[in-house]
């Protein structure tokens, strides 16, 4: 599954430089996900980085965009070959 930012999103940046991706992007007027690119760091890192260092806990998983492990393995890998 990607993750999604919330309106909760206070723009501190902290997430962007995280994400193995690129997936996370300046916004108007939050930071946005890309679904296409987000792995949740599958392929990456236990877990998703930018959970982790998101000091307002904005980041949620996108349920429009479920996909299974598998599926985010072979995204990552076709982002990184």
């Amino acid at each position: 599954m990607a993750l999604l930012i919330t309106t909760d999103c206070t723009a501190c940046d902290a997430c962007k430089p995280v994400c193995p991706n690129d997936a996370i992007s300046v916004g108007d007027p939050i930071y946005v996900i890309d679904p296409l690119r987000c792995t949740e760091c599958v392929g990456a890192e236990d877990e998703p980085q930018c959970k982790l260092v998101c000091p307002a806990d904005c980041i949620i998983v996108n349920l429009d965009f479920v996909e299974s492990q598998e599926e985010l393995q072979a995204k990552y890998d076709s982002l990184h070959s």
